[in-house]
């Protein structure tokens, strides 16, 4: 079989990048945090420049950890803006690769199979990163780093631990290099996949390096992670069969979709309620759109971090398959209800419509009133046809205008934060 090659790319503290490109300022030079500060000195910062790392601060900080005396800008996360900046980086790649080898691990982070390619552009690996690379930063002016790889596992190691290091910021790993270069790296978290968790169960027993996991036992191995040592050991060697046309074939047993936030507050066993309905009200207009229905909910429900106590969680079923508000939004406030605990203010709901399927296998029951559900099903299409149109907000229910709701504040923000232009 014919050996691949892997590019890695990932763009230098992204969101931060992006925020020092736009006021003409180097990255590498620039202490400034991506964060909101109209919220409290607890805001976790979405991103900050390599200067301020050099500094010793640690990425994701909160305002209150980062030391009176280091002066920074701060910049209010502009989601639009990065998802702007990330769609035409992914355009530089399509200069080079097609679409069908690179698969997009995040905002910041693709990887390129490019066994195919260089001997087209008659360049090797670590010239065409560096190509690439130059051309995101001549048109951008935002840095990145590239890892390569005989598989996507060796791409992304030579990403995170070696191209940090080299004069270039590429790093190149083949089986052979990371056993001779890798096996006595500390610490373990370093690698790909490799949790705190992990980590530390693996320090109980004396392994601490790749080299280490390589040579232990492996039925030990297994008896500790179960089937995920298998993982563990295929990487502790450097091997990672799969490439990107499998990613690209994968289709899941099932699907769901979810939705969750972090409420701004405590917020008391009613008004929390309120959250709830709107959110399941948000899901069902996105299967609607989306063609898809559901049969069952989970609800899970996070009370006040000062409480330290158990989140509530519940799953209600439905008659039949839906993505009716009519039927959907009373299901899951009849779960809040029968699961979380009024005594208690909430501070994080999540909500999962269950293995969703396409509408069109979707039937009705004998005791269902198909009719009235088909008017409900109009109303939700015009309320997505008036919100395409002319914004998220345009249309409203009445719960959304109620003191502690949140859907008109959400609707202006991307992934939770503010998608706006104010810096």
């Amino acid at each position: 079989m014919k050996e691949r090659t892997y590019l890695c790319i990932d763009l230098k503290s992204f969101y931060a990048s992006v925020e020092c490109a736009e006021r003409g300022l180097d990255a590498m030079t620039t202490n400034l945090v991506v964060a909101d500060m109209s919220r409290t000195e607890k805001t976790i910062c979405l991103a900050i420049t390599p200067s301020m790392k050099a500094l010793g601060i640690h990425n994701r900080c909160r305002i209150f950890e980062i030391p009176p005396h280091i002066k920074y800008i701060a910049a209010t996360p502009r989601m639009q803006l990065y998802i702007d900046y990330a769609a035409e980086i992914y355009g530089i790649y399509l200069k080079y690769i097609s679409k069908d080898d690179i698969h997009v691990y995040s905002i910041d982070e693709a990887f390129m199979d490019v066994t195919d390619y260089l001997s087209m552009y008659r360049l090797s690996a670590r010239e065409l990163g560096a190509r690439i690379l130059n051309e995101i930063y001549e048109q951008l002016r935002i840095h990145a780093t590239c890892g390569i790889g005989t598989n996507l596992y060796l791409a992304k190691v030579a990403l995170d631990i070696t191209a940090k290091h080299s004069p270039d910021f590429v790093g190149e790993l083949t089986e052979l290099t990371y056993r001779e270069t890798l096996w006595n790296h500390r610490p373990l978290t370093d690698f790909w996949r490799i949790g705190s968790g992990t980590a530390k169960k693996l320090a109980g027993y004396g392994i601490l390096t790749m080299g280490d996991i390589a040579h232990a036992d492996e039925d030990f191995l297994y008896h500790l992670f179960g089937i995920d040592a298998e993982l563990l050991i295929d990487h502790a060697w450097g091997i990672e069969p799969t490439g990107i046309a499998d990613i690209k074939s994968y289709k899941p047993g099932t699907n769901c979709l979810s939705s969750g936030q972090v409420l701004s507050c405590d917020y008391p066993f009613e008004e929390g309620k309120l959250i709830v309905k709107e959110m399941m009200d948000l899901l069902c207009l996105d299967m609607v759109e989306k063609k898809l229905v559901t049969r069952s909910v989970t609800l899970h429900v996070g009370y006040a971090n000062r409480l330290n106590v158990p989140s509530a969680h519940g799953t209600t079923s439905l008659a039949d398959e839906t993505n009716s508000d009519l039927l959907l939004i009373p299901a899951v406030t009849s779960l809040y209800e029968k699961i979380v605990n009024p005594q208690f203010p909430i501070k994080r709901v999540n909500i999962s419509c269950n293995h969703v399927v396409p509408e069109e296998f979707h039937q009705y029951s004998f005791f269902t009133d198909a009719e009235e559900l088909e008017k409900n099903r109009k109303v939700q299409k015009a309320v997505i046809s008036i919100k395409k149109k002319f914004g998220k907000n345009a249309i409203l229910k009445g719960m959304n205008l109620e003191e502690h709701a949140t859907t008109r504040e959400r609707n202006t923000q991307i992934g939770g934060h503010r998608s706006g232009e104010t810096t």
